[in-house]
């Protein structure tokens, strides 16, 4: 009798702990986060708000980042880096972002500057003055070809950036640029067939001044690219995110029957040039908004970006160097870093703005995520 009344108590004892066993296990189900998919169409610029990072500042980045369920990052390579000596690339850097990105399942669009905004190159010394000719066409296929074949989760480059900055300054140079990305686009497309190309233009450049008919002369490769800035022409935010979102609605027009990018999109909370964190927030709404209802035009949208930077972090960035009409006054420069440096999602401090959890929501309620 005692043994039986031992068995008893004993498989109750074991009924009761499997019952606790399930009762944990469902807690924890429903306390755990779901894993949002990637969305491989939609990314963040990753960003540490920091000049000096360390590798652990990124990867915790990269990780909060990806947390979003974005799939994509912009890369920045510029050939003065990679390639300071004629054939000795410097892999260093490169190799650890492109590394996190992997890690983290991010594709990545490559910004490869022929073209920064007013500036042609930068370029190694060694290259001396290149021309867009067949040789630097030769020199481009090279190192771009190094790169891909280097770094398999590059599925978009951009070969010229905001180039309508520089085309209204050198518009003999148009055919001459036209040429040039048509035989490094040839050549780069045998070798690298699933690599899609194409060029970035600064919407608001265009709109303010009068420059649509160079989108359609230049509408070549796979995509066309633009990044966008509410801004007026002293980099100071002079709409509404409403009246902001009315000028995206452009670009459908400009691009004609090409795949559409927004490569670069942002809205600074600087309050010094208009910003504000509400209006960040409804940006975003907006932004969003507008690619879910022209989700089949587009090959990407990243937003840019998400840390903010110290002011003159973002001052020491600027080129200066490339004459008056643009960063000629102390006026354009503060606005200019101000502007950048209150783009982020995140504040300097690390702590979110009411734009990030919009952000995040925007991502994770794609469709295809």
């Amino acid at each position: 009798m005692k043994a039986l009344l031992n068995k008893k108590i004993l498989s109750g004892a074991i009924a009761s702990g499997v019952i606790v066993v399930i009762i944990i296990a469902m807690v924890l189900l429903q306390i755990q986060p779901p894993i949002p998919q990637k969305d491989d169409k939609l990314g963040l610029y990753v960003m540490v708000p920091t000049e000096t990072p360390t590798l652990s500042d990124l990867k915790d980045a990269y990780a909060e980042a990806a947390s979003t369920g974005i799939g994509r990052n912009n890369v920045y390579l510029f050939w003065s880096t990679i390639e300071p000596q004629k054939g000795e690339y410097t892999w260093k850097i490169s190799d650890t972002i492109m590394s996190l990105n992997k890690q983290n399942d991010l594709k990545v669009t490559l910004y490869f500057s022929i073209i920064n905004n007013r500036v042609f190159g930068p370029f190694p010394e060694w290259m001396g003055t290149p021309q867009l000719d067949e040789n630097l066409q030769d020199k481009t296929v090279k190192i771009l070809d190094d790169i891909l074949s280097r770094y398999n989760i590059i599925d978009h480059v951009i070969m010229g950036g905001e180039i309508d900055a520089y085309f209204r300054e050198h518009e003999g140079d148009i055919s001459k640029y036209e040429e040039f990305f048509s035989g490094v686009y040839t050549k780069l497309k045998e070798k690298h067939p699933d690599v899609k190309f194409g060029n970035s233009f600064s919407l608001h450049g265009i709109i303010s001044n009068s420059q649509e008919d160079l989108v359609g002369k230049l509408n070549q490769g796979d995509f066309i690219a633009f990044s966008y800035l509410p801004v007026n022409k002293l980099n100071e935010i002079d709409k509404t995110p409403q009246e902001a979102g009315k000028e995206l609605e452009k670009i459908l027009e400009l691009a004609g029957d090409k795949k559409i990018a927004l490569m670069e999109i942002s809205w600074s909370t600087a309050e010094t040039v208009g910003g504000s964190r509400d209006g960040q927030a409804e940006f975003v709404k907006i932004v969003y908004d507008f690619y879910q209802e022209n989700e089949s035009r587009f090959e990407f949208l990243t937003w840019f970006r998400q840390y903010d930077r110290p002011v003159e972090v973002c001052m020491k960035g600027l080129n200066t160097s490339v004459g008056e009409i643009s960063f000629g006054n102390e006026i354009m420069l503060q606005n200019t870093a101000e502007y950048l440096c209150g783009t982020g999602l995140i504040d300097v401090n690390k702590h979110p703005k009411p734009a990030w959890t919009e952000f995040t929501k925007q991502v994770q309620f794609n469709p295809n995520s």
